[in-house]
């Protein structure tokens, strides 16, 4: 990019996340880094560079309504909308599908990157009306595209939010197209997280420089993908 930006990540504090702000933090980007607990993110306070530390809880209201009060008026380039979570990867007999873990899912997943544009859509907005391109990035999954979906029978509410996730994003780009903010769907790869598990395909660092070349590369001509890190195009 042409200038330094202002990066708005959640769920910055592992995975993903973290090493997403490893990488803008060594551009020269500045980087506000949502995290549910602040005091035990350690691997993020150990980054150097432009970067503030938020606590942020992405399904709970008051803390994102006093996050949206600290950045009021600011300008952001880039949001993230990361904070995810996964319970249970088998069939209907997987003992990890609970009524609480699928409103975890659904609330983190779906209702999490919603409330966040919600909250920060006016820092987007003052970013387009400055002349910058402004952009919206949700971590969604291939796991909730359509054609991922036939014929698996398994992680049936990471499957359903991811599939939402998408619905989403492709909505927020129909509203905020006008407003001069770019949206974009994303696959982060199969990773290597706690998450992802030790068998996962790819490394947090091929992830992360994938996404952030997608991020870049989003304009508003371009606004409703839903794309892989390696920007191949996910059929939904």
């Amino acid at each position: 990019m042409s200038h330094p930006q202002t990066v708005c990540i959640t769920g910055a504090g592992r995975g993903v996340g973290l090493e997403l702000t490893r990488r803008y933090l060594e551009r020269g980007d500045r980087v506000l880094a949502g995290v549910r607990s602040p005091e035990t993110a350690d691997a993020l306070a150990q980054l150097s560079g432009d970067i503030e530390i938020h606590r942020l809880d992405v399904v709970d209201e008051a803390s994102l309504a006093a996050f949206s009060d600290r950045l009021a008026g600011a300008a952001i380039d880039v949001v993230i909308a990361n904070a995810g979570v996964l319970f249970g990867w088998g069939g209907l007999e997987d003992p990890a599908y609970t009524a609480e873990s699928w409103r975890e899912t659904l609330m983190v997943n779906v209702f999490g990157p919603f409330a966040t544009a919600q909250a920060l859509a006016p820092n987007l907005c003052a970013a387009a009306a400055a002349g910058r391109a402004p952009r919206l990035a949700i971590i969604a999954s291939r796991m909730g595209s359509t054609a991922e979906v036939i014929g698996k029978g398994n992680s049936y509410s990471y499957r359903a939010s991811k599939a939402a996730a998408v619905n989403l994003a492709r909505n927020l780009a129909a509203e905020l197209k006008s407003k001069g903010v770019a949206v974009g769907a994303y696959h982060p790869g199969w990773v290597r997280t706690d998450m992802g598990g030790a068998g996962a395909d790819i490394s947090v660092e091929e992830s992360a420089a994938g996404l952030m070349a997608r991020f870049d590369a989003l304009t508003l001509a371009r606004s409703g993908v839903f794309e892989d890190y390696l920007g191949a195009s996910i059929a939904y």
